[in-house]
């Protein structure tokens, strides 16, 4: 590999492809929901745990990918990842109960360890001169695109093929891509990082230095953005039938809810350097606060607005948060601190599915949606805790 191949355009351009994919793997099941619940007989809470299982899943190999990428690189692993992602995507797709569903959803949940904490990793460090909020920012936002693509793609498979169908065909094209993807690596390899003592001290252990403290506060706060994040996704769609709405028209709302989300990511990534991620995280997680109620309220025809400006607020917050996980920990290992970082996000994309869908089930969905307006409103006054660590950030 010629190091002046590596432009930082290119590894952007790379761990932006990679996440496009990912996020249509891992949002396709969404706009499915209905159909595999219809279709299998399941509970909410049911649905919930197939939700938690997928996603989640990704949670337990974030960690050992970024210490493996610090010896071995991060191109192979993002590759392979969503080999392994598309493999379990189609071994959901010729599933005909829930177990089996719900075990090859764990296994293609795996795979999708990879992509997060590796893609922002390599971007920061292609941009870790100059640019590195809004390259992180826009490797954030494709993934969006891919979110986007989803429900339009798996709502017009759905009717033809139906969901196992739907499920096994984009597999088999994520295998398909990865291994064309696999035949350019001397141009999209940028190789293992190299080791960096400069940014912090080597003796920081975690949870010692301010930067580490500061790096736990903000975990905490991304922990509870996805918990917000999933529970929308999961249970919206259910909101949607609520309004009368059929298979076609929840699968529009949803294109909308991540093209806002796409926009969200693009611009929070962006703001970030001129206002803050305090103020960032305040004016998404307020706004979205407010609309996931007025969600259940809103007349038919208002509802499509809604969900769109609801996607910028909902999606828009992790921008901030990737960008700023880069100023609170050394270079040489931003692999392994994403890994924790996403990690520690997946316990609010695990426990939210199953902790609002055991609320709905018990006491109807209405009061699970208050119950989730509440959670994403206890994240502004925790976010006050990053202005300290924060000083040279715009507050």
């Amino acid at each position: 590999m010629s190091n002046s191949q590596m432009t930082p355009r290119r590894i952007l351009i790379f761990g932006s492809a990679m996440h496009i994919w990912s996020d249509l793997v891992f949002a396709l099941l969404i706009p499915l929901l209905p159909a595999i619940k219809d279709s299998l007989g399941l509970t909410y809470a049911e649905v919930g745990l197939l939700r938690s299982t997928h996603s989640g899943a990704t949670a337990v190999l974030q960690v050992p990918a970024g210490f493996l990428a610090e010896y071995f690189g991060e191109f192979w692993m993002l590759v392979t990842g969503n080999l392994w992602a598309s493999a379990g995507l189609i071994g959901m797709g010729i599933s005909n109960g829930f177990w089996l569903l719900f075990v090859f959803a764990i296994i293609g949940g795996l795979g999708g360890g990879t992509q997060h904490p590796l893609a922002s990793s390599m971007v920061s460090r292609a941009y870790n001169d100059s640019g590195r909020s809004a390259a992180v920012g826009t490797v954030n936002f494709s993934g969006d695109l891919g979110k986007m693509i989803a429900p339009a793609l798996g709502g017009t498979l759905l009717i033809i093929f139906g969901w196992g169908g739907t499920m096994f065909y984009i597999g088999a094209a994520g295998i398909f891509l990865m291994l064309v993807t696999a035949a350019f690596n001397r141009n999209l390899n940028m190789g293992r990082p190299k080791p960096n003592v400069t940014t912090l001290s080597s003796g920081d252990v975690l949870g010692e230095s301010t930067q580490n403290q500061a790096f736990i506060s903000l975990s905490f706060i991304g922990a509870l953005d996805n918990a917000t994040r999933t529970g929308v996704l999961v249970f919206l769609p259910f909101i949607l039938v609520g309004h009368g709405m059929g298979t076609g028209e929840i699968s529009t709302a949803l294109f909308l809810l991540f093209s806002g989300g796409a926009a969200g990511k693009y611009v929070c990534g962006w703001l970030d350097g001129k206002i803050g991620t305090v103020n960032i995280i305040w004016i998404t997680k307020g706004m979205t606060a407010v609309f996931v109620v007025l969600s259940l309220y809103t007349p038919y025809l208002l509802i499509w607005p809604l969900v769109l400006v609801m996607g910028v607020g909902l999606n828009g917050t992790s921008s901030a948060l990737y960008a700023t996980v880069a100023k609170f920990v050394p270079t040489s290992r931003r692999g392994r601190y994403y890994g924790f970082f996403y990690t520690t996000n997946e316990i609010g994309t695990i426990g939210a599915p199953l902790l609002y869908g055991f609320v709905a089930d018990a006491f109807g969905l209405v009061r699970s949606t208050y119950v989730m307006g509440l959670v994403t409103f206890a994240i502004l006054p925790l976010s006050l805790r990053l202005r300290k660590y924060l000083s040279n950030d715009v507050l």
